[in-house]
């Protein structure tokens, strides 16, 4: 069963995430703050958009992964797709972080309109990358593998924008931030369309589904549904997701408002990043000895617990905080490959199962619960912050906006990362019940050789 990938495919696989992190980790950490304190959106009006473009776009995530499945080309189902969307994802994604000289209404029409193209374009290019995981090789610790690889690739893009990009805009814009977020995010941008062509390059897709398998978009979903590693595994990432956008969005207010050394913002991030890549390189040696479930399990359940802690710590205790943030960013890096790992692992499932495969629309299901998770939390952090009170163009705050930043930032954050422990309490595989499917898909897939 062992398929082992050559370093060179798994790096250039790599890239592929740290190109569409470049955006993903600005949503996280940083848009919030771009579209009300350099954009000139409220926090309401941010969080609305934010909450319903999300969710409203989210539901193309199953579309993309049923067109995918079904997709045929020389080049396979998936690999095509981050090809052909590659330059539209670049001009989008400028365009979505330049601030027109508009009044008001048109800007907000403005932000509407690109936020909304960044996120369509960014399902058709990340859910046929995503399914790739799952395709590339058969063997589950593999899969782990080529994640830390991607979540690495992922977090790096995490350290470029938490920790670089505010002094970069600085240094750009000199003095003028909108100017600044345009020509830093255009130099990202023309580095990741540069690397989704590398990863279409060097990527191969190996698993091929039974060739006298039928599809019916009508059994997949059937089939989807019935699946409890899938519905688990759905529940985990929508708060998982949740819980990142909740606390990633309140940090710069924190920074700005509340410690009032917005200048911290960098070394808090860039130290924080480092213990989390830290974390994504040992989470294969760890999950291959304690099995993947087990090892998500107690990362969330350390997450939660610091991120709470977060609560507690005095807002000028600056050593302290950062030194809270790395154990937190360390216990989270240790679930990065997992999540992306276990796609493929409920892909295997559905298809020992039912004897059909649809690696696409599992992915693009899971992923459609990752961006549910990051509209609720853009939309959750917009809302709570104008319920407590706070005026981003302000420059300071009344008692309660800041006691409700610090509140989102830790309480509200870290009950999400429980609850995503809680559901993984109910996911049904293993680590030896992923081998043994693995082991028995591999005979299968002999067999559909012989009689094709």
């Amino acid at each position: 069963m062992a398929q082992k990938l050559p370093v060179r495919e798994k790096v250039g696989y790599a890239l592929g995430d740290m190109a569409a992190n470049f955006v993903f980790q600005f949503m996280i950490a940083l848009q919030l703050d771009f579209y009300t304190h350099t954009f000139g959106l409220t926090p309401a009006q941010a969080g609305t958009m934010l909450g319903v473009v999300g969710l409203g776009v989210a539901v193309l995530n199953p579309v993309m992964g049923v067109i995918a499945d079904r997709t045929s080309s020389r080049w396979g189902k998936f690999r095509p797709w981050i090809l052909w969307s590659a330059l539209p994802f670049g001009v989008i994604g400028v365009l979505t972080f330049t601030t027109p000289d508009l009044g008001l209404g048109a800007k907000v029409i403005y932000a509407w309109i690109t936020y909304t193209a960044l996120r369509v374009v960014y399902i058709v290019n990340n859910v046929p990358y995503a399914s790739l995981t799952a395709v590339m090789t058969e063997d589950p610790d593999e899969r782990t593998s080529i994640s830390s690889y991607r979540q690495i690739a992922a977090n790096t893009a995490g350290l470029v924008i938490q920790s670089f990009v505010i002094p970069l805009v600085a240094i750009l814009g000199r003095g003028n931030d909108a100017r600044g977020y345009q020509l830093a995010m255009g130099l990202l941008c023309v580095v990741s369309v540069i690397f989704f062509v590398i990863t279409f390059l060097v990527t191969r897709e190996r698993i091929q589904p039974d060739p006298q398998q039928k599809t019916s978009l009508g059994q997949d979903l059937s089939d989807l549904f019935g699946n409890q590693a899938f519905v688990m595994l759905f529940m985990v990432t929508l708060f998982y997701f949740t819980a990142i956008v909740v606390r990633g969005n309140v940090m710069v207010p924190f920074f700005r408002f509340v410690s009032g050394q917005v200048n911290v913002y960098s070394w808090f991030s860039g130290v924080g990043l480092g213990s989390l890549l830290l974390g994504v390189a040992c989470s294969t040696a760890v999950s291959i000895r304690v099995g993947k479930l087990n090892l998500f399990k107690a990362s969330m359940i350390l997450t939660g617990a610091l991120s709470m802690a977060f609560y507690v710590l005095p807002p000028s205790g600056t050593t302290l905080i950062i030194a809270t943030e790395s154990l937190r960013q360390f216990s989270f890096g240790l679930s990065g490959p997992i999540l992306w790992a276990m796609m493929g692992d409920v892909a295997d499932f559905g298809e020992w199962k039912t004897g059909r495969r649809a690696s696409g629309t599992v992915t693009a299901a899971v992923v459609f619960a990752l961006w549910a998770g990051l509209a609720a939390g853009g939309a959750v952090a917009g809302w709570l912050l104008g319920a407590y009170g706070v005026v981003s163009e302000a420059v300071t705050q009344t008692a309660t906006a800041r006691s409700g930043i610090v509140l989102t930032g830790s309480v509200y954050a870290g009950l999400a990362f429980l609850a995503a422990a809680g559901f993984l309490f109910l996911y049904p595989l293993s680590a030896e019940k992923t081998r043994s499917i693995a082991g028995e898909l591999t005979e299968r897939r002999k067999s559909f050789a012989r009689t094709a």
